[in-house]
């Protein structure tokens, strides 16, 4: 059996997902899977055993690049694909996989595309299964009768992670940063109302990298580096914003001994890298899309308006300014320490 698997396009939802693709490979342990995965996800794939090719999906978002769509379409379904699974809800994604001919085509039933899918599967309702994210790919694959029951999932960890480490371990090296590092994630793509206050980043990483020696990184995209320099800056630390690949800051993230972040995409890579992350959350509900594993530490103020879910803040940002960097110090000093 051929399957193609469309993943994801943001990083944190690609980790929630392994558990899914994982029971895929369990319930069909000799078929060949294809991850069709945005270039911005795809060095995600790169490590994990449960697939064997990942093909890079580099045509534009939404309705543009739709001739590129085309041949990448017609270039899939020279594929003779068995069953194509969509962890997306896009219109987009089922369009492509539509193209793709393949036998059998399942995704949830949204953004109008039942039409594209041979299989639209109704969206869970509120409550009907476990609220977080990860049980919502789970119960696709259910309802198709791909699994039978939802596992219990405790943890999501990437394959690979002791070479991880060693490869992060050489980028720190190359680059002058030594060991032990304290990774910091200033960050975050969903907006402004997910980020805790930049000098905090800054004051909670020098507090905490000083006694025990260690240097500070502070990572971002390329959009992204105006504020990760001024984290670095401000903790004497190394902005390696827009420097690395994200299979470069994969590696890097397994060598640090702890990680400081928002509700992103770097929070979900280092709790799939067993690194203690802490993460500051705000307008965004870690109860449905929070890190999955026993190293991570959330940080939440209980304020009456959290989680809103919107994307700036339209009062005082009190969710993140009543976090005081005291805070994050005393969860770090909690947290076993792997350094020594």
């Amino acid at each position: 059996m051929k399957i193609l698997v469309r993943a994801t396009n943001w990083l944190g939802d690609a980790v929630m997902s392994l558990p899914a693709l994982r029971a895929l490979r369990t319930r069909f342990p000799d078929s060949h899977i294809d991850v069709l995965a945005r270039p911005w996800v795809a060095d995600l794939y790169l490590g994990e055993k449960s697939i064997d090719r990942v093909i890079p999906l580099v045509a534009a978002n939404g309705p543009r690049d739709w001739k590129l769509k085309w041949v990448l379409g017609r270039l899939l379904h020279s594929e003779n694909y068995d069953l194509a699974v969509l962890f997306p809800n896009s219109f987009e994604s089922a369009a492509l996989t539509f193209l793709s001919g393949a036998t059998r085509r399942i995704g949830y039933a949204r953004d109008g595309r039942s039409p594209l899918l041979t299989d639209p599967v109704t969206v869970p309702k509120p409550g009907s299964i476990p609220r977080h994210e990860r049980y919502y790919y789970l119960e696709l694959l259910r309802r198709t009768e791909l699994i039978h029951e939802l596992p219990q999932i405790d943890e999501i960890l990437l394959d690979g992670i002791t070479d991880a480490r060693r490869r992060g371990e050489a980028l720190f090296a190359a680059r002058g940063v030594k060991l032990p590092v304290i990774g910091v994630n200033p960050g975050a793509a969903y907006g402004t109302a997910k980020r805790w206050l930049p000098d905090r980043f800054a004051a909670a990483a020098r507090e905490i990298a000083v006694p025990r020696n260690a240097s500070i990184a502070v990572f971002g995209a390329a959009t992204e580096r105006e504020l990760c320099l001024a984290v670095a800056e401000a903790a004497g630390g190394h902005n390696l914003a827009g420097a690395t690949t994200l299979r470069e800051f994969i590696d890097m993230s397994a060598a640090c001994s702890l990680t400081l972040a928002n509700d992103s995409g770097a929070m979900h890579i280092a709790a799939a890298l067993g690194v203690p992350c802490i993460t500051v959350f705000g307008p965004t509900n870690e109860i449905t899309t929070g890190p999955v594993g026993p190293t991570a530490r959330i940080i939440r103020e209980p304020v009456p308006c959290a989680p809103c879910q919107l994307r700036e803040c339209p009062i005082d940002h009190r969710c993140m300014t009543r976090v005081p960097v005291d805070r994050i110090v005393t969860v770090a000093g909690q947290i076993p320490r792997t350094d020594n």
